[in-house]
């Protein structure tokens, strides 16, 4: 079967590659000053039992919207106002117990966190339907009960990374303001804002091509598939897939569903394949794994690839994404956000090839329920910008200031002290 599907969807989701023969764009810095008072603390996420470390778990301060996550080395950074200093923290990550422990005692230097795997035997749960169709229609009829129907002021913490090979040739990170539009009403879109950003470039890397990823902060909110369904939960997409029904977990203290899906194999289009985690009690959406399907995989880059040098031969080797929510006054709001692309590119006559690795993330650090203000189209991101073209070079280390960030693992500050090197010299 040849699907006559609108791929516009596909490419949301994705985001958009651009090659360009090699050449420096211009900076501008985006500065803004913030003088609140805050406490920083930190710690190490591990696994009880096999002593790894638990990676993306959310972070927060117990009762309030102040969160971040770890990173791919289970760390965490997170800063607090003075005010909540005597709450408590709250760790949550599918398929391990909650958390929580005073704030206070993270003040001792190393902090270790130990996570408790929570596995969910299926015969515990009450199975209200063996159709997984059947339970995502029912999900995506109860969004207006599990999601907010008001508008809220999010701040996120972005991060984007290009690798050539193994080191990495672009870094580029940003405090945004968002409007996170309601979920019950799909013309009304999130707006995305740069607050503050900078990057850091190693151009003698990029001397043959310049590789840079489009849409950038816009893209992660877009992956948001609860509010923007396109073709992974529209009913009108659904029949492209195939789903099962295979298991539980915990998410968040919470027996989930998991449905697993893949694109159908007489789909001729580059779609998905993942998971799905619904909550057992009222459907709620709690977070999707999914990545490109190795059935449109060899098509994927016809989407993904909009600008090329003629004579470059791209392909597509892998798209895996992240998505979770994360509770807050009985409402499930997006959480953190991950996608990594990776792409071999050959030049036409010659031996050698290149692969390229592009990954962005986002995490939500805060939810204003009350102050509302939805800034003009003028300011806000779009899907043509490139993220790393519109922020200045890494600075100081103090450059975030009270903002929350998710802390680089090792490789990355390894990458940016490097960089750095290389810019300033």
């Amino acid at each position: 079967m040849k699907s006559k599907m609108n791929l516009k969807g596909s490419m949301i989701l994705a985001g958009i590659l651009l090659f360009f023969l090699a050449g420096n764009a211009m900076a501008m810095p985006l500065m803004k000053d913030d003088t609140s008072k805050v406490v920083t603390f930190s710690g190490k996420i591990i696994d009880k039992l096999t002593k790894k470390p638990v990676i993306f778990a959310n972070v927060h301060v117990v009762g309030h919207s102040i969160g971040t996550v770890s990173n791919s080395d289970g760390e965490f950074v997170l800063k607090v106002p003075v005010s909540l200093a005597g709450g408590k923290l709250g760790i949550t990550h599918l398929g391990y117990r909650n958390f929580q422990v005073d704030l206070a005692e993270l003040t001792k230097e190393g902090y270790v966190i130990v996570m408790e795997p929570e596995p969910i035997p299926i015969t515990e749960v009450i199975i209200r339907s063996n159709d997984p169709l059947t339970l995502l229609q029912a999900a995506m009829r109860r969004i207006e009960e599990n999601y907010p129907v008001k508008p809220a002021m999010v701040t996120g913490f972005y991060r984007e990374a290009i690798k050539k090979n193994r080191s990495y040739v672009e870094l580029a990170e940003a405090i945004l303001d968002v409007y996170k539009a309601p979920y019950n009403k799909a013309y009304d879109e999130d707006r995305v804002k740069i607050y503050k950003g900078r990057k850091s470039q190693d151009v003698e890397r990029m001397d043959t091509v310049t590789f840079k990823l489009q849409g950038g902060p816009k893209t992660v909110f877009l992956l948001d598939v609860v509010k923007n369904p396109e073709i992974l939960l529209d009913p009108d997409y659904m029949k492209f897939y195939k789903y099962s029904l295979t298991g539980m977990a915990t998410v968040n203290d919470k027996d989930c569903y998991v449905i697993e899906f893949d694109q159908r194999p007489d789909v001729n289009e580059p779609l998905y394949s993942g998971k799905i985690y619904l909550d057992v009690n009222n459907l709620a959406i709690t977070g999707l794994e999914f990545r490109l399907s190795d059935i449109g995989l060899h098509l994927a880059s016809n989407v993904l690839v909009k600008k090329k040098p003629v004579s470059m031969q791209v392909e597509t080797l892998s798209g895996n994404y992240l998505v979770n929510y994360k509770e807050f006054n009985n409402k499930w709001y997006l959480n953190y956000v991950r996608s990594e692309l990776r792409f071999r590119c050959k030049w036409k006559k010659k031996l050698f090839n290149t692969t390229f690795t592009v990954m962005s993330e986002m995490a939500v650090t805060d939810i204003d329920t009350v102050n509302i203000s939805r800034y003009a189209y003028r300011e806000s991101a779009r899907m043509s910008d490139v993220f790393a073209d519109q922020v200045d070079y890494f600075k100081d280390e103090s450059f975030w200031g009270d903002y929350n960030y998710i802390k680089p693992d090792e490789t990355i500050q390894e990458a940016i002290r490097k960089l750095n090197r290389r810019i300033i010299r």
